[in-house]
């Protein structure tokens, strides 16, 4: 069976079980791990699906994806951005992380630098820098949204108000053709304006996967963030931009072996 009618079936098996796995795609038609692969990324390519380790899922639009999906999600890449991220931050800074497993990729790269001071509204990254004993870390508090191990709402966003970073590290959902910075969940954006607001330099992490999906809240601009770290080059039209905006692209592959 050719990719032609392989396609179809794919993405009808994606919307029935949410979900379709290279090893199982492989059985059903009789062919090769790496046909399906080489199918899945077609696909991905075409914005139909979302590669995640094993498989693929249905693209996102006004919900987000598991938590679980996505920190597989790319992790070489996101491991790159992180270390090129963690590269710019000196010993010795304040620091916010905000939720997203790119920040927490981020805070494992950060895991050997000392006399941080690292204030986070993501329970997950707090645990992760837990292990690093010359940084200092504070929680937001705030209301956990399970899924993610998130802290959001008005007491995150008034513990924030309380700090001036040096640097804020914040991930996105999703980046339009336009550089506006999308999320899912609007106390989520309010919160990251928050950080934004108070942070005398921000860091954008997103690896590429941000560019094809699409979510219905603006958080900001690129125009309003010092530095992006990403895994591949942006558009023509988005490069220059971002030099008229003044804002660094780091693009993590070229930088990181």
């Amino acid at each position: 069976m050719s990719q032609t009618f392989r396609h179809p079936e794919i993405l009808e098996s994606a919307r029935r079980q949410g979900k379709v796995t290279v090893e199982g795609l492989a059985a059903q038609f009789d062919v090769t791990l790496q046909t399906i692969r080489r199918d899945l990324t077609d696909l991905a390519d075409a914005g139909k699906l979302e590669r995640v380790h094993g498989g693929a899922i249905l693209p996102s639009g006004t919900a987000n994806i598991l938590y679980e999906e996505r920190r597989l999600l790319n992790a070489d890449a996101k491991s790159n951005i992180a270390r090129a991220c963690a590269a710019q931050i000196p010993d010795g800074s304040s620091v916010f992380l905000n939720i997203g497993t790119s920040t927490e990729a981020v805070a494992r790269a950060l895991l050997h630098h000392r006399e941080l001071m690292v204030v986070t509204n993501n329970m997950n990254v707090a645990n992760i820098l837990a292990a690093n004993r010359e940084s200092q870390i504070i929680l937001t508090g705030g209301t956990l949204r399970r899924s993610d191990g998130g802290l959001i709402g008005a007491l995150a966003k008034s513990t924030i108000r309380q700090f001036k970073f040096d640097i804020a590290v914040i991930g996105c959902s999703a980046m339009d053709a336009t550089g506006d910075l999308l999320d899912f969940d609007m106390q989520e954006v309010e919160v990251s304006q928050a950080i934004i607001a108070q942070a005398r330099k921000t860091y954008l992490v997103a690896d590429h996967s941000k560019f094809k999906r699409s979510a219905p809240a603006r958080i900001i601009s690129l125009a309003e963030i010092d530095r992006f770290f990403t895994d591949i080059p942006l558009s023509d039209s988005l490069v220059t931009a971002c030099h008229e905006w003044k804002t660094e692209l780091v693009v993590a592959s070229e930088q990181v072996s």
